[in-house]
């Protein structure tokens, strides 16, 4: 262990004084407008060292907790009706709107369970980002959105919630294989000034109090997530480039390969679990 890494994790056990008294009611269920959530179910195979697999939900706090299981509670769904008006604009050379192609975004239903996986007429690993800037570009004419900007959050949420409570089911074979295995010497691999690696915290010591909060595994079947510290939708690839600053390590590019081989791998962690988007967390 680094010397940066024996200062944090000693400042970490003065703080929380080795404590893993949970403050999340873990025997309560998910269910959101009725709908049963898979929140916890045994890892897929290919995770060798955990046994049983968690929604971030499962470590919030029963009052953050209560905010995802009502769609007129959860801020997020604002973020969605945001998203759908941007869904029926028109933009672009072609004056086209997402709605002009695809009406009801129903049809999108199961897609958010699956990403990312490999497009074959780009021979590249596509999130769903990519889905919305291909269909801006190509079919509206339209400019590509940014990644984790506003806009882009809110129409993935959109497309997310269409899946809501089916288990995810990312494929880690074929041609996304290689990159499959980038992706987890990602999340093994230690990097920063405090020396860590995601399995740190989200592997080796999920369900420690941190900063007064619980460390989770780090799934991302909830995203895009409302993060009540920053009271906005964030991204998957946002939330990994503030894991890689809280370690005061150089973030890899949003949309750039390291993050889209990471997130390959992370979401791949999370097979069987439900899909929640957009959930709610701390």
């Amino acid at each position: 262990m680094s010397f940066f890494n024996k200062i944090f994790v000693g400042s970490l056990l003065l703080i929380v004084g080795f404590s893993t008294v949970s403050l999340a009611d873990e025997s309560a269920k998910l269910v959101v407008e009725g709908q049963p959530m898979i929140t916890r179910v045994k890892a897929p195979s290919h995770m060798e060292n955990v046994d049983e697999i968690r929604s971030g939900w499962t470590f919030r706090i029963k009052e953050t907790q209560s905010l995802q299981m009502d769609d007129f509670e959860n801020p997020g769904m604002i973020f969605v009706d945001k998203g759908l008006d941007l869904w029926n604009k028109v933009e672009g050379s072609k004056n086209k709107a997402c709605a002009s192609c695809h009406d009801d975004a129903s049809e999108f239903k199961g897609l958010r369970t699956v990403m990312p996986r490999w497009n074959e007429s780009a021979s590249a690993l596509w999130s769903l980002e990519d889905h919305v800037n291909n269909c801006r570009t190509e079919q509206m004419g339209a400019e590509p959105l940014k990644w984790g900007a506003a806009p882009m959050d809110s129409l993935i949420a959109v497309i997310s919630l269409q899946s809501r409570g089916m288990p995810m089911n990312v494929k880690i074979d074929g041609a996304v294989a290689p990159l499959w295995e980038i992706g987890k010497e990602l999340f093994y691999t230690r990097v920063g000034q405090l020396d860590m690696a995601c399995s740190n915290c989200h592997e080796d010591n999920y369900g420690i109090m941190i900063r007064a909060d619980h460390l989770s595994q780090g799934q991302i079947n909830g995203f895009p997530a409302y993060r009540l510290k920053n009271a906005k939708l964030n991204s998957i690839h946002a939330r990994f480039k503030g894991c890689m600053k809280n370690i005061r390590a150089t973030p890899y590019k949003v949309g750039g390969d390291e993050f889209r081989a990471l997130e390959l791998y992370v979401a791949s962690r999370g097979n069987g679990l439900s899909s929640e988007a957009p959930s709610v967390r701390n």
